[in-house]
Protein backbone atom coordinates (compact mmCIF):
# COMPACT_ATOMS: atom_id res chain seq x y z
CA UNK A 1 0.00 0.00 0.00
CA UNK A 2 1.48 3.33 -1.02
CA UNK A 3 1.57 6.13 1.53
CA UNK A 4 -0.94 8.73 0.45
CA UNK A 5 -1.00 12.44 0.93
CA UNK A 6 -4.10 14.58 1.28
CA UNK A 7 -3.32 17.81 -0.53
CA UNK A 8 -6.59 19.50 0.46
CA UNK A 9 -5.72 22.58 2.51
CA UNK A 10 -1.97 21.94 2.31
CA UNK A 11 0.31 24.87 1.59
CA UNK A 12 2.49 23.73 -1.31
CA UNK A 13 5.46 25.68 -2.68
CA UNK A 14 6.57 24.73 -6.20
CA UNK A 15 10.10 25.84 -7.13
CA UNK A 16 10.79 26.23 -10.85
CA UNK A 17 8.17 26.70 -13.55
CA UNK A 18 9.38 24.64 -16.48
CA UNK A 19 7.14 21.81 -17.71
CA UNK A 20 7.37 19.80 -14.48
CA UNK A 21 6.76 22.74 -12.16
CA UNK A 22 3.66 23.79 -14.08
CA UNK A 23 2.31 20.23 -13.90
CA UNK A 24 2.92 20.04 -10.12
CA UNK A 25 1.26 23.41 -9.55
CA UNK A 26 -1.87 22.59 -11.55
CA UNK A 27 -2.15 19.09 -10.06
CA UNK A 28 -1.77 20.29 -6.48
CA UNK A 29 -4.27 23.10 -6.97
CA UNK A 30 -6.78 20.67 -8.51
CA UNK A 31 -6.48 18.48 -5.39
CA UNK A 32 -7.29 21.40 -3.09
CA UNK A 33 -3.85 22.66 -2.10
CA UNK A 34 -3.00 26.31 -1.61
CA UNK A 35 -0.18 26.61 -4.15
CA UNK A 36 2.55 29.20 -4.52
CA UNK A 37 4.96 28.84 -7.45
CA UNK A 38 8.28 30.65 -7.64
CA UNK A 39 10.78 31.04 -10.47
CA UNK A 40 13.91 33.10 -11.05
CA UNK A 41 12.62 34.17 -14.45
CA UNK A 42 10.30 37.15 -14.91
CA UNK A 43 6.73 36.70 -16.14
CA UNK A 44 7.68 37.79 -19.67
CA UNK A 45 9.81 34.64 -20.06
CA UNK A 46 7.20 32.12 -18.89
CA UNK A 47 4.78 32.23 -21.81
CA UNK A 48 1.21 30.95 -21.72
CA UNK A 49 1.68 28.96 -18.50
CA UNK A 50 1.22 32.10 -16.37
CA UNK A 51 -2.42 32.51 -17.40
CA UNK A 52 -3.17 28.82 -16.76
CA UNK A 53 -1.60 28.96 -13.32
CA UNK A 54 -3.43 32.11 -12.28
CA UNK A 55 -6.72 30.68 -13.58
CA UNK A 56 -6.15 27.66 -11.33
CA UNK A 57 -5.63 29.91 -8.30
CA UNK A 58 -1.85 29.47 -8.10
CA UNK A 59 -0.03 32.42 -6.50
CA UNK A 60 3.12 33.42 -8.39
CA UNK A 61 6.41 34.88 -7.17
CA UNK A 62 8.55 35.56 -10.21
CA UNK A 63 11.91 37.14 -10.89
CA UNK A 64 13.52 35.59 -7.79
CA UNK A 65 12.97 33.44 -4.71
CA UNK A 66 11.98 34.84 -1.29
CA UNK A 67 13.81 32.68 1.30
CA UNK A 68 11.23 33.29 4.03
CA UNK A 69 8.51 31.92 1.77
CA UNK A 70 10.11 28.45 1.90
CA UNK A 71 9.38 28.28 5.64
CA UNK A 72 5.68 29.12 5.29
CA UNK A 73 4.63 25.90 3.53
CA UNK A 74 3.78 22.31 4.42
CA UNK A 75 5.50 20.85 1.34
CA UNK A 76 8.13 22.06 -1.11
CA UNK A 77 8.32 20.42 -4.56
CA UNK A 78 11.39 21.07 -6.71
CA UNK A 79 11.56 21.00 -10.50
CA UNK A 80 14.46 18.84 -11.78
CA UNK A 81 16.50 21.86 -12.89
CA UNK A 82 16.50 23.45 -9.42
CA UNK A 83 19.67 22.70 -7.37
CA UNK A 84 18.71 20.75 -4.27
CA UNK A 85 21.16 22.68 -2.06
CA UNK A 86 19.87 26.21 -2.44
CA UNK A 87 20.17 27.90 0.98
CA UNK A 88 16.39 28.45 1.18
CA UNK A 89 15.79 24.75 0.48
CA UNK A 90 18.28 23.73 3.16
CA UNK A 91 16.47 26.05 5.58
CA UNK A 92 13.17 24.31 4.82
CA UNK A 93 14.70 20.87 5.38
CA UNK A 94 16.22 22.00 8.67
CA UNK A 95 12.76 23.13 9.76
CA UNK A 96 11.40 19.64 9.00
CA UNK A 97 9.43 20.67 5.89
CA UNK A 98 9.38 17.84 3.30
CA UNK A 99 11.24 18.73 0.10
CA UNK A 100 10.24 16.39 -2.72
CA UNK A 101 10.79 15.94 -6.40
CA UNK A 102 7.76 15.55 -8.67
CA UNK A 103 8.22 11.77 -8.96
CA UNK A 104 7.73 11.35 -5.19
CA UNK A 105 4.41 13.18 -5.32
CA UNK A 106 3.28 11.39 -8.50
CA UNK A 107 4.16 7.92 -7.17
CA UNK A 108 1.76 8.40 -4.26
CA UNK A 109 -1.13 8.88 -6.69
CA UNK A 110 -0.22 6.56 -9.57
CA UNK A 111 -2.03 3.22 -9.71
CA UNK A 112 -0.75 -0.04 -11.13
CA UNK A 113 2.84 -1.21 -11.57
CA UNK A 114 5.83 1.12 -12.01
CA UNK A 115 8.96 0.32 -14.05
CA UNK A 116 11.56 3.04 -13.42
CA UNK A 117 14.75 3.35 -15.49
CA UNK A 118 17.89 5.32 -14.66
CA UNK A 119 21.56 5.36 -15.58
CA UNK A 120 24.12 7.74 -17.03
CA UNK A 121 23.31 6.81 -20.62
CA UNK A 122 20.61 4.98 -22.54
CA UNK A 123 17.66 5.91 -20.33
CA UNK A 124 15.48 7.35 -23.06
CA UNK A 125 16.08 4.54 -25.55
CA UNK A 126 15.47 1.86 -22.91
CA UNK A 127 12.36 3.58 -21.56
CA UNK A 128 10.93 3.88 -25.07
CA UNK A 129 11.73 0.25 -25.89
CA UNK A 130 10.19 -1.12 -22.68
CA UNK A 131 6.97 0.80 -23.32
CA UNK A 132 6.99 -0.32 -26.98
CA UNK A 133 7.32 -3.98 -25.96
CA UNK A 134 4.58 -3.71 -23.32
CA UNK A 135 2.25 -2.08 -25.83
CA UNK A 136 3.10 -4.84 -28.32
CA UNK A 137 2.03 -7.30 -25.61
CA UNK A 138 -1.32 -5.45 -25.32
CA UNK A 139 -0.56 -4.39 -21.75
CA UNK A 140 -2.06 -0.98 -20.79
CA UNK A 141 1.05 1.18 -20.72
CA UNK A 142 1.88 4.77 -19.82
CA UNK A 143 5.29 6.37 -20.36
CA UNK A 144 6.70 9.53 -18.80
CA UNK A 145 9.13 11.03 -16.33
CA UNK A 146 12.38 12.56 -17.53
CA UNK A 147 11.51 11.47 -21.09
CA UNK A 148 9.34 14.58 -21.46
CA UNK A 149 5.96 13.93 -19.77
CA UNK A 150 5.71 14.59 -16.00
CA UNK A 151 4.45 11.53 -14.12
CA UNK A 152 1.73 13.64 -12.51
CA UNK A 153 0.24 14.11 -15.99
CA UNK A 154 -0.33 10.33 -16.15
CA UNK A 155 -2.12 9.89 -12.82
CA UNK A 156 -5.63 10.31 -14.18
CA UNK A 157 -4.97 7.69 -16.88
CA UNK A 158 -3.58 5.02 -14.52
CA UNK A 159 -5.52 2.13 -12.99
CA UNK A 160 -4.74 -1.15 -11.26
CA UNK A 161 -3.89 -2.87 -14.58
CA UNK A 162 -1.62 -0.12 -15.89
CA UNK A 163 2.15 -0.42 -16.18
CA UNK A 164 3.82 3.00 -16.07
CA UNK A 165 7.34 3.16 -17.54
CA UNK A 166 9.32 6.12 -16.22
CA UNK A 167 12.71 7.53 -17.09
CA UNK A 168 14.15 9.04 -13.89
CA UNK A 169 17.24 11.21 -13.41
CA UNK A 170 19.65 11.73 -10.53
CA UNK A 171 18.06 15.16 -10.01
CA UNK A 172 14.64 13.56 -9.52
CA UNK A 173 15.98 10.77 -7.30
CA UNK A 174 17.64 13.32 -5.00
CA UNK A 175 14.18 14.38 -3.84
CA UNK A 176 12.46 11.08 -3.03
CA UNK A 177 11.26 9.87 0.34
CA UNK A 178 9.13 6.73 -0.15
CA UNK A 179 9.26 6.38 -3.97
CA UNK A 180 9.41 2.66 -4.77
CA UNK A 181 9.30 1.16 -8.28
CA UNK A 182 8.14 -2.43 -8.70
CA UNK A 183 10.95 -2.85 -11.24
CA UNK A 184 13.98 -0.56 -10.99
CA UNK A 185 16.56 -0.54 -13.80
CA UNK A 186 20.11 0.81 -13.51
CA UNK A 187 21.76 0.80 -16.93
CA UNK A 188 25.27 2.08 -16.12
CA UNK A 189 27.22 4.58 -14.04
CA UNK A 190 29.76 6.97 -15.57
CA UNK A 191 30.67 10.54 -14.52
CA UNK A 192 27.92 13.02 -15.40
CA UNK A 193 26.37 16.21 -14.04
CA UNK A 194 29.52 16.98 -12.05
CA UNK A 195 28.65 20.64 -12.50
CA UNK A 196 25.78 19.97 -10.06
CA UNK A 197 26.84 16.96 -7.98
CA UNK A 198 29.87 17.53 -5.75
CA UNK A 199 31.53 14.27 -6.81
CA UNK A 200 31.00 11.08 -8.79
CA UNK A 201 30.21 9.27 -5.52
CA UNK A 202 27.45 11.74 -4.74
CA UNK A 203 26.06 11.35 -8.25
CA UNK A 204 26.16 7.54 -8.02
CA UNK A 205 24.52 7.62 -4.59
CA UNK A 206 21.66 9.65 -6.04
CA UNK A 207 21.19 7.01 -8.75
CA UNK A 208 21.22 4.19 -6.17
CA UNK A 209 18.34 5.81 -4.30
CA UNK A 210 16.17 4.11 -6.94
CA UNK A 211 16.40 0.93 -4.85
CA UNK A 212 16.43 2.20 -1.26
CA UNK A 213 12.72 1.70 -0.63
CA UNK A 214 12.25 -1.50 -2.63
CA UNK A 215 11.04 -4.67 -0.91
CA UNK A 216 12.11 -8.28 -1.41
CA UNK A 217 9.27 -8.86 -3.86
CA UNK A 218 10.52 -6.00 -6.09
CA UNK A 219 13.08 -6.36 -8.89
CA UNK A 220 16.37 -4.59 -9.53
CA UNK A 221 17.63 -4.92 -13.12
CA UNK A 222 21.39 -4.27 -13.08
CA UNK A 223 24.30 -4.15 -15.54
CA UNK A 224 26.63 -7.07 -14.79
CA UNK A 225 29.27 -5.62 -17.16
CA UNK A 226 29.60 -2.28 -15.34
CA UNK A 227 31.96 -2.44 -12.33
CA UNK A 228 30.52 0.77 -10.85
CA UNK A 229 27.10 -0.93 -10.79
CA UNK A 230 28.24 -4.34 -9.51
CA UNK A 231 30.02 -2.85 -6.50
CA UNK A 232 26.85 -1.07 -5.41
CA UNK A 233 24.47 -4.03 -5.21
CA UNK A 234 21.18 -3.06 -3.47
CA UNK A 235 20.36 -5.26 -0.49
CA UNK A 236 16.61 -5.90 -0.55
CA UNK A 237 15.13 -6.30 -4.05
CA UNK A 238 15.61 -9.41 -6.19
CA UNK A 239 18.59 -8.78 -8.52
CA UNK A 240 18.20 -9.54 -12.21
CA UNK A 241 21.42 -8.99 -14.14
CA UNK A 242 21.90 -8.25 -17.80
CA UNK A 243 25.13 -8.90 -19.68
CA UNK A 244 26.32 -9.02 -23.27
CA UNK A 245 29.63 -10.61 -22.19
CA UNK A 246 28.79 -13.50 -19.86
CA UNK A 247 26.13 -15.87 -18.58
CA UNK A 248 24.32 -14.61 -15.47
CA UNK A 249 22.78 -16.58 -12.60
CA UNK A 250 19.50 -14.70 -12.91
CA UNK A 251 18.55 -12.26 -15.62
CA UNK A 252 19.31 -11.74 -19.31
CA UNK A 253 22.36 -12.67 -21.37
CA UNK A 254 23.41 -13.68 -24.89
CA UNK A 255 23.67 -17.30 -25.96
CA UNK A 256 24.17 -18.39 -29.58
CA UNK A 257 23.02 -14.92 -30.72
CA UNK A 258 19.80 -15.32 -28.74
CA UNK A 259 18.67 -13.05 -25.92
CA UNK A 260 17.89 -15.45 -23.07
CA UNK A 261 16.16 -14.82 -19.74
CA UNK A 262 17.36 -17.10 -16.92
CA UNK A 263 15.21 -17.50 -13.83
CA UNK A 264 15.63 -20.22 -11.17
CA UNK A 265 17.42 -22.41 -13.70
CA UNK A 266 14.89 -22.02 -16.51
CA UNK A 267 16.21 -20.42 -19.69
CA UNK A 268 13.65 -18.65 -21.88
CA UNK A 269 14.59 -17.33 -25.35
CA UNK A 270 13.24 -13.79 -25.79
CA UNK A 271 14.61 -12.36 -29.07
CA UNK A 272 17.38 -12.69 -31.62
CA UNK A 273 20.46 -10.47 -31.55
CA UNK A 274 20.40 -9.97 -35.33
CA UNK A 275 16.89 -8.48 -35.13
CA UNK A 276 18.10 -5.43 -33.18
CA UNK A 277 18.03 -2.46 -35.55
CA UNK A 278 19.91 -0.03 -33.26
CA UNK A 279 23.59 0.76 -33.82
CA UNK A 280 26.32 0.14 -31.27
CA UNK A 281 27.26 -2.30 -28.52
CA UNK A 282 25.79 0.08 -25.93
CA UNK A 283 22.39 -0.34 -27.57
CA UNK A 284 22.69 -4.12 -27.24
CA UNK A 285 22.98 -3.50 -23.49
CA UNK A 286 19.93 -1.23 -23.60
CA UNK A 287 17.94 -3.94 -25.40
CA UNK A 288 18.98 -6.60 -22.88
CA UNK A 289 17.90 -4.37 -20.00
CA UNK A 290 14.62 -3.57 -21.75
CA UNK A 291 13.90 -7.25 -22.37
CA UNK A 292 14.43 -8.02 -18.68
CA UNK A 293 12.26 -5.12 -17.53
CA UNK A 294 9.49 -5.90 -20.03
CA UNK A 295 9.45 -9.58 -19.05
CA UNK A 296 9.25 -8.67 -15.36
CA UNK A 297 6.55 -6.15 -16.30
CA UNK A 298 4.38 -8.93 -17.73
CA UNK A 299 5.28 -9.17 -21.44
CA UNK A 300 5.36 -12.65 -22.99
CA UNK A 301 8.41 -13.86 -25.00
CA UNK A 302 6.66 -13.61 -28.40
CA UNK A 303 5.73 -9.97 -27.76
CA UNK A 304 9.26 -9.18 -26.60
CA UNK A 305 10.67 -10.65 -29.82
CA UNK A 306 8.16 -8.70 -31.93
CA UNK A 307 8.80 -5.49 -29.99
CA UNK A 308 12.58 -5.70 -30.33
CA UNK A 309 12.30 -6.41 -34.05
CA UNK A 310 9.91 -3.52 -34.76
CA UNK A 311 11.59 -0.85 -32.59
CA UNK A 312 13.37 1.83 -34.62
CA UNK A 313 14.87 3.97 -31.87
CA UNK A 314 14.07 7.44 -30.57
CA UNK A 315 14.62 10.94 -31.86
CA UNK A 316 18.03 12.51 -31.14
CA UNK A 317 19.68 9.12 -30.34
CA UNK A 318 21.92 8.02 -33.22
CA UNK A 319 19.10 9.18 -35.46
CA UNK A 320 19.77 8.90 -39.18
CA UNK A 321 18.89 12.25 -40.75
CA UNK A 322 19.87 12.13 -44.43
CA UNK A 323 22.38 11.02 -47.02
CA UNK A 324 23.68 13.89 -49.15
CA UNK A 325 26.19 13.31 -51.91
CA UNK A 326 27.16 9.97 -50.40
CA UNK A 327 27.67 11.47 -46.92
CA UNK A 328 25.44 10.28 -44.08
CA UNK A 329 24.33 12.64 -41.30
CA UNK A 330 23.42 11.35 -37.82
CA UNK A 331 21.86 13.27 -34.93
CA UNK A 332 22.90 12.17 -31.42
CA UNK A 333 22.09 15.43 -29.64
CA UNK A 334 21.07 13.35 -26.60
CA UNK A 335 24.78 12.53 -26.13
CA UNK A 336 25.06 15.20 -23.44
CA UNK A 337 28.02 13.65 -21.61
CA UNK A 338 31.43 12.26 -22.53
CA UNK A 339 30.57 8.57 -22.17
CA UNK A 340 27.47 8.91 -24.35
CA UNK A 341 29.50 10.67 -27.04
CA UNK A 342 32.20 7.98 -26.88
CA UNK A 343 29.61 5.24 -27.36
CA UNK A 344 28.08 7.10 -30.29
CA UNK A 345 31.49 7.44 -31.95
CA UNK A 346 32.22 3.74 -31.37
CA UNK A 347 28.94 2.79 -33.06
CA UNK A 348 30.60 3.58 -36.43
CA UNK A 349 33.56 1.80 -38.04
CA UNK A 350 35.35 5.00 -39.11
CA UNK A 351 35.50 7.95 -41.52
CA UNK A 352 33.70 10.19 -39.04
CA UNK A 353 33.44 13.95 -38.89
CA UNK A 354 32.29 14.62 -35.32
CA UNK A 355 30.67 17.80 -34.02
CA UNK A 356 31.46 18.30 -30.30
CA UNK A 357 30.75 21.06 -27.81
CA UNK A 358 28.21 23.03 -25.85
CA UNK A 359 27.95 23.81 -22.14
CA UNK A 360 30.60 22.00 -20.11
CA UNK A 361 29.33 19.64 -17.37
CA UNK A 362 32.55 19.28 -15.41
CA UNK A 363 33.94 16.04 -16.87
CA UNK A 364 37.24 15.70 -18.79
CA UNK A 365 37.11 14.98 -22.53
CA UNK A 366 40.29 12.87 -22.52
CA UNK A 367 38.25 9.59 -22.68
CA UNK A 368 37.23 10.56 -26.24
CA UNK A 369 40.81 10.55 -27.51
CA UNK A 370 41.15 6.85 -28.34
CA UNK A 371 37.80 6.52 -30.12
CA UNK A 372 38.40 9.70 -32.14
CA UNK A 373 41.95 8.72 -33.07
CA UNK A 374 40.72 5.38 -34.45
CA UNK A 375 37.52 6.56 -36.16
CA UNK A 376 37.47 10.30 -36.85
CA UNK A 377 39.07 12.30 -39.65
CA UNK A 378 37.98 15.64 -38.22
CA UNK A 379 36.46 17.15 -35.06
CA UNK A 380 34.47 20.37 -35.35
CA UNK A 381 34.01 22.32 -32.10
CA UNK A 382 31.07 24.53 -31.13
CA UNK A 383 29.91 26.29 -27.98
CA UNK A 384 31.35 27.36 -24.67
CA UNK A 385 33.36 24.19 -24.01
CA UNK A 386 35.31 24.33 -27.28
CA UNK A 387 38.68 25.37 -25.83
CA UNK A 388 38.54 22.84 -22.99
CA UNK A 389 37.71 20.07 -25.46
CA UNK A 390 40.55 21.14 -27.78
CA UNK A 391 43.03 21.12 -24.88
CA UNK A 392 41.90 17.67 -23.70
CA UNK A 393 41.99 16.13 -27.18
CA UNK A 394 45.40 17.50 -28.09
CA UNK A 395 46.64 16.48 -31.51
CA UNK A 396 45.05 13.03 -31.84
CA UNK A 397 42.71 14.28 -34.58
CA UNK A 398 42.47 17.41 -36.76
CA UNK A 399 40.27 20.08 -35.11
CA UNK A 400 38.41 23.06 -36.51
CA UNK A 401 36.55 25.62 -34.40
CA UNK A 402 33.18 26.61 -35.81
CA UNK A 403 31.52 28.39 -32.88
CA UNK A 404 27.93 27.72 -33.85
CA UNK A 405 26.11 24.71 -35.27
CA UNK A 406 25.25 26.26 -38.63
CA UNK A 407 28.91 27.07 -39.25
CA UNK A 408 29.89 23.55 -38.09
CA UNK A 409 27.74 22.01 -40.81
CA UNK A 410 29.25 24.32 -43.40
CA UNK A 411 32.71 23.12 -42.34
CA UNK A 412 31.57 19.50 -42.37
CA UNK A 413 30.07 19.85 -45.83
CA UNK A 414 33.32 21.34 -47.12
CA UNK A 415 35.47 18.46 -45.83
CA UNK A 416 33.17 15.45 -46.21
CA UNK A 417 33.55 13.05 -49.13
CA UNK A 418 31.36 10.11 -50.20
CA UNK A 419 31.38 7.35 -47.60
CA UNK A 420 31.94 9.71 -44.66
CA UNK A 421 29.58 10.15 -41.71
CA UNK A 422 28.88 13.51 -40.07
CA UNK A 423 27.89 12.88 -36.45
CA UNK A 424 26.50 15.37 -33.95
CA UNK A 425 27.51 13.89 -30.57
CA UNK A 426 28.23 16.98 -28.45
CA UNK A 427 29.39 15.41 -25.12
CA UNK A 428 27.99 18.59 -23.52
CA UNK A 429 24.76 20.15 -22.36
CA UNK A 430 23.00 22.41 -24.83
CA UNK A 431 22.11 25.39 -22.65
CA UNK A 432 24.82 27.75 -23.90
CA UNK A 433 23.14 28.05 -27.32
CA UNK A 434 19.86 26.08 -27.18
CA UNK A 435 16.83 25.56 -24.94
CA UNK A 436 17.57 21.84 -24.52
CA UNK A 437 19.05 18.88 -26.40
CA UNK A 438 15.82 18.50 -28.40
CA UNK A 439 16.12 22.07 -29.66
CA UNK A 440 19.74 21.41 -30.62
CA UNK A 441 18.82 18.17 -32.41
CA UNK A 442 15.92 19.75 -34.30
CA UNK A 443 18.16 22.63 -35.37
CA UNK A 444 20.75 20.16 -36.64
CA UNK A 445 18.12 18.34 -38.69
CA UNK A 446 16.77 21.60 -40.10
CA UNK A 447 20.26 22.65 -41.14
CA UNK A 448 20.90 19.27 -42.77
CA UNK A 449 17.62 19.61 -44.66
CA UNK A 450 18.89 22.90 -46.07
CA UNK A 451 22.10 21.18 -47.15
CA UNK A 452 20.04 18.68 -49.15
CA UNK A 453 19.00 21.53 -51.42
CA UNK A 454 22.63 22.68 -51.86
CA UNK A 455 24.81 19.54 -51.96
CA UNK A 456 28.52 20.15 -52.57
CA UNK A 457 29.84 19.38 -56.00
CA UNK A 458 32.46 16.65 -56.31
CA UNK A 459 35.02 19.19 -57.46
CA UNK A 460 34.37 21.42 -54.44
CA UNK A 461 34.79 18.48 -52.12
CA UNK A 462 38.05 17.42 -53.73
CA UNK A 463 39.34 21.01 -53.66
CA UNK A 464 38.70 21.35 -49.94
CA UNK A 465 41.65 19.24 -48.94
CA UNK A 466 39.41 16.93 -46.97
CA UNK A 467 41.28 14.94 -44.32
CA UNK A 468 41.87 11.35 -45.32
CA UNK A 469 41.44 8.39 -43.00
Amino acid sequence: MRPGIDLAGKRVLVVGLARTGVAVSLFSAAYGASVTATDLRPETQLGDSVEKLRAAGVKLELGGHTPARFLEHDLVVLSPGVPARLPAIEMARARGIPVWSEIELAWRFLRGKLVAITGSNGKTTTTALVSHILKTAKIPTLVGGNIGVPLLSLVEYSDDLTVTVAEVSSFQLEGIEAFRPDVGVLLNLTPDHLDRHASFEEYASAKMRMFENQLERDAAVLNADDPEVTRRLPSRPQPYWFSRKKRVAQGVFLQDRQIVFRHYGDEIPLARLDEISLRGAHNVENVLAACAAAYLGGADPASIAAGVKSFRGVEHRLEFVAEIGGVEYFNDSKATNVDAARKAIEAFPGRLIVILGGKDKGSPYVPLREALERRATLVILIGAAAEKIAADLGDVVPIERAGALDRALEVAQTHARPGDVVLLAPACASFDQFDNFEHRGRTFKELVAKLEHHPPSENASMASGAPKG
